[in-house]
């Protein structure tokens, strides 16, 4: 899909939705950012500390708006130092985090609160 079509339905999408009075939100689309995140109310991301791509989300922050984010990575299940640490950066980020199965058959969630 060419990138300028693609930016341009996801900001009619975003003013479609704030029409009807509801909230929309930006998934997995970190090259888009700097140019929708005045269009979109949050941002949900899987595995940002995976690829290490949480930096990238940072403008949401900013503009005061939550970025949802599911972590998959065995180790942040099995280790409870790696789960600690990986939940002391997404407090400081202000990100709401959970870690998940990745086959997502609720076996557990494990939440940075």
């Amino acid at each position: 899909m060419n990138v300028t079509y693609e930016r341009v339905t996801n900001k009619f999408i975003a003013n479609e939705a704030h029409k009807r009075s509801l909230s929309v939100g930006l998934k997995n689309d970190l090259d888009q950012i700097p140019e929708l995140v005045d269009f979109y109310d949050f941002s949900v991301n899987e595995q940002c500390h995976e690829f290490d791509e949480c930096d990238t989300l940072a403008p949401f922050i900013q503009a005061g708006k939550p970025v949802l984010n599911a972590e998959y990575l065995q180790k942040f299940s099995d280790d409870a130092d790696d789960r600690r640490t990986l939940c002391n950066m997404v407090n400081n980020a202000q990100f709401s985090t959970l870690v998940l199965p990745l086959d997502l058959d609720d076996s557990f969630r494990l939440s940075c609160f």
